[in-house]
């Protein structure tokens, strides 16, 4: 079923309604399965509570954006309360079902972490690389003469903000503000998918690979990072947060000049065997799997081992393929195994874990840096077993919905990357 969008527009405003009347079990019925097991009736109403808070009385409602991404359509409502204009971004997949729902306020205040010292840095906003694909930034820097370390952070999958702003949390301004209190230098920008959703036509998403989305940016920044005044030009760092973290080692590979990479909850195993015990995962959080969650299970397993077949995606079309993402983007990532390549780099690496990741697994990833780099004396490795994919402490097993509740990154992370690039 291919949607129009007119459609999606009013199921999504709808879908709001009954968040705003509270009628939370109606609005869950629009969910897929997924969503189901991942945000049940209590926990959305919890969220919902949670997220507009005091925002007083709803003003407006309005469709203020619509995008297309990796074979799914995003519709972005705009709440605007007394105190708060929250947009509520909801993900449709083909069949018209909400598979992914973020509470993105823009107007909230941002709440610091107790390890920023605020009176110690200074931002500018700054532009990467020039022309169509150009994109805004913001350069965090220590006060005082420097020079300084640099830091480019680089985002995980789908279109991000340059803080990395996953509901009320803000992984990157987290990293920028509370690394430039000790010295380091940071920058950060918004990603090509998210700042340039409209210019991406239907042809350019087909023939997209990590390249474009990801690597080609990267190193602009890196580069501009280098020719900034007051940075040290020879210890300028990357970090990557789970795909950027994946794609450290192919930047690190194009660009030897690196100080050296930090690898943030980066995969090692394929990524269809992460969407496929990603799935596995969160359909077997209640305990129980329901008989259409198993059928969907078989039919991801079967588009896995398909992508599996080099014979077979040389001819395969995107319906056949896990979260209908392009061909391109898939051959792409078969060509570049992570592991492979970050044995080849000399540069120094870091490699970060949160060990209640249920998306990068401590088990399987984590273990699978440690394997590739064993003989290297310039790696070192770090767990953190509390923190979830987003390095915030929680407790028990990790669930999406802990996402949408304010956190902030760990001080220890901090202080890992501080104590490493010091």
């Amino acid at each position: 079923m291919n949607s129009s969008f007119e459609n999606l527009k009013e199921i999504a405003q709808n879908f709001v309604d009954l968040l705003i009347k509270a009628d939370f079990k109606s609005a869950t019925n629009m969910f897929d399965d997924q969503m189901k097991t991942a945000l049940n009736e209590d926990k959305l109403q919890e969220t919902w509570i949670n997220t507009i808070g005091d925002a007083g009385a709803l003003l407006q409602l309005k469709t203020t954006d619509t995008a297309e991404m990796e074979g799914y359509k995003i519709v972005i409502i705009k709440c605007d309360f007394q105190r708060v204009i929250l947009n509520v971004q909801v993900v449709f997949n083909k069949q018209e079902e909400i598979s992914g729902l973020n509470f993105i306020p823009t107007n909230m205040e941002y709440h610091a972490p107790e390890y920023v010292n605020k009176s110690t840095f200074h931002e500018t906003e700054v532009t990467i690389g020039e022309g169509k694909w150009a994109l805004p930034g913001t350069l965090t820097v220590p006060d005082g003469s420097g020079p300084f370390p640099g830091l480019v952070l680089v985002h995980g999958s789908g279109p991000n903000d340059r803080d990395e702003t996953i509901g009320p949390n803000k992984i990157f301004k987290d990293l920028a503000w509370g690394l430039a209190s000790k010295g380091i230098a940071v920058l950060r920008y918004d990603k090509r998918t998210y700042k340039h959703a409209k210019q991406l036509t239907p042809d350019l998403v087909d023939n997209m690979t990590a390249k474009e989305e990801v690597i080609d940016d990267a190193l602009l920044a890196v580069n501009l990072m280098r020719k900034t005044e007051g940075i040290d030009p020879k210890r300028v760092f990357y970090l990557g947060h789970s795909l950027g973290a994946t794609l450290a080692p192919r930047v690190g590979q194009e660009d030897n000049e690196l100080a050296g990479i930090i690898i943030m909850a980066g995969i090692t195993r394929s990524l269809e065997e992460t969407i496929l015990d990603q799935y596995t995962y969160l359909y077997n959080l209640n305990g129980k799997i329901t008989e259409q969650q198993k059928a969907e299970l078989n039919a991801l397993k079967e588009k896995v081992d398909k992508l599996k077949d080099p014979e077979f995606i040389e001819i395969i079309s995107r319906e056949d393929l896990p979260l209908g993402m392009p061909v391109a983007y898939w051959k792409d990532l078969n060509d570049h195994n992570p592991v492979t390549i970050v044995k080849t780099l000399d540069m120094p690496i870091l490699v970060l874990q949160g060990g209640r990741d249920y998306q990068v697994l401590e088990s399987k990833d984590f273990k699978g840096w440690k394997d590739a780099l064993n003989q290297k004396t310039n790696v070192e490795f770090k767990l953190f077993e509390k923190l979830n994919h987003l390095f915030i402490e929680g407790e028990g097993k990790s669930t999406p919905h802990e996402y949408m509740v304010e956190g902030h990154v760990e001080k220890d992370v901090i202080d890992s990357i501080v104590q490493w690039i010091k």
